[in-house]
């Protein structure tokens, strides 16, 4: 099967931006930010972002494109024979399937709240009446799926790529647009204060913790995500570049994100750490009592209807082009099957708050919780780990000249030898640090 391309470099960056900025920035962000102490937790968001975020992503990528494979046979291409590394790309695969069980029903939410607003039947919203509809949800997550695969049928250059391009431009200036007006809300310099200005006092264990999870899952690292992209271009851009541009974006859009709900938060006196239901039941709040609520709510849900697709879009190109290498199907006969497997996973969070009730943890969690305990507590700081370890062990992985010489290749920002420690070492052991803290705290919950 020739090996797809995308058409531009452009395209490679919002593709890859695209899959990082998602429901993780707009959605997940602020209501960890929000329950974490605000200013301090975003102060260290930023630190794992630069320290571990940019190192695994510039390995992601350098394992993409020099293997020219999926996650499932990336592995058995670079590393030494009788080794058993590909066993993680296999996990991979699971892990973006886990991912999307969760994600496309939260990616319906959006949907269903967009409409809401469109239609002018936003006065009576609420999110747990949502969420406790199983007509509601299963019917908006069918549409978060079929339209997701119905873009992948066609040829990477002239659906997922073309999409994305268009999805990511609205986005940035809708984003804009919303920020500038939620800050001139009166009393919205409470809100910025608290989101910007670190509490050093609220800075704990739980709270590192947590903006690791955040900064891995939100440029979806660990599992693979990143690296089919990465098999995806040829060698004119050095890869560090590249993901710090990726790096950029993603960040904006998060932090932008947060200037537009804490703002509107203080100003209209609402709790700032109300969880997953933060954005939904505050900011319909805010925008039904002002002046055309309706016309900034539907901007500003059909804005989230994009952030979550251009996320969907690129794990569902992940999951299908995994199963592709290993079924040899064509691009439509792999989105029927992935689509219909992916629905049918994604059943058990759609339905997991009316009739396929779940509490794995003691704390009112359900399988929304259960899919995410999966993927960002332990998928994700797993899988950086181990791309960390392969990437840099010359004896047992790839090997450091190896990797250092596939992500150099090409014009922008190099590697340097000065580096290698950070990589090597610092990077592998403070994931595992907070990775078993962040388990000890779990478990103290």
């Amino acid at each position: 099967m020739e090996r797809e391309r995308l058409g531009s470099r452009l395209g490679f960056i919002l593709l890859s931006a695209g899959c990082a900025i998602g429901c993780g920035n707009i959605w997940k962000f602020p209501w960890m930010c929000g329950q974490n102490g605000g200013g301090g937790f975003v102060l260290i968001y930023l630190l794992c972002l630069l320290v571990l975020g940019l190192p695994v992503l510039t390995m992601e990528f350098a394992m993409g494109r020099a293997s020219q494979a999926s996650p499932v046979r990336m592995y058995q291409k670079l590393e030494k024979p009788g080794q058993k590394w590909h066993i993680h790309g296999y996990v991979s695969l699971i892990g973006n399937i886990c991912l999307m069980a969760f994600y496309t029903v939260v990616t319906g939410w959006m949907i269903y709240y967009f409409v809401r607003f469109l239609t002018g039947k936003s006065a009576d919203l609420g999110f747990m009446a949502m969420i406790t509809n199983p007509g509601v949800n299963t019917g908006y997550l069918a549409v978060a799926v079929a339209v997701g695969f119905f873009v992948l049928c066609f040829n990477l250059q002239g659906g997922l790529e073309r999409v994305t391009k268009l999805l990511m431009s609205l986005l940035m200036v809708l984003m804009l647009v919303l920020a500038v007006h939620s800050m001139l809300l009166p009393g919205g310099g409470k809100g910025l204060a608290f989101y910007l200005v670190p509490d050093f006092s609220k800075i704990s264990v739980s709270v590192v913790v947590a903006a690791m999870n955040q900064a891995f899952f939100t440029l979806s690292l660990g599992i693979g995500c990143m690296a089919i992209f990465g098999s995806y271009i040829g060698k004119e851009r050095s890869l560090m570049g590249e993901s710090v541009n990726i790096i950029l974006l993603d960040t904006f859009v998060a932090i932008v994100a947060g200037l537009i709900i804490f703002p509107a938060c203080f100003s209209y006196h609402i709790e700032v750490n109300a969880g997953p239901s933060l954005l939904f039941d505050t900011m319909a709040t805010v925008f039904n009592n002002m002046a055309g609520g309706r016309v900034w709510g539907s901007l500003f849900f059909l804005f989230m209807v994009f952030a979550a697709f251009s996320t969907e879009l690129a794990v569902f190109e992940n999951i299908l082009a995994c199963i592709r290498e290993l079924t040899g199907w064509s691009r439509v006969k792999g989105s029927i099957v992935c689509g219909v497997g992916i629905f049918l996973i994604s059943l058990t969070t759609a339905l997991g708050y009316s009739v396929l009730h779940f509490q794995p943890f003691a704390d009112g969690t359900a399988w929304l919780d259960f899919w995410d305990f999966i993927v960002s507590t332990n998928l994700l700081p797993i899988g950086a780990f181990i791309f960390a370890l392969f990437c840099c062990s010359d004896r047992f992985g790839w090997g450091w000249d190896k990797f250092v010489a596939e992500a150099n290749a090409g014009k922008g920002l190099k590697i340097r030898s000065w580096m290698k420690p950070v990589f090597k070492y610092i990077v592998p052991v403070l994931i595992v640090v907070i990775y078993v803290l962040g388990l000890k705290s779990f478990a103290w919950r």
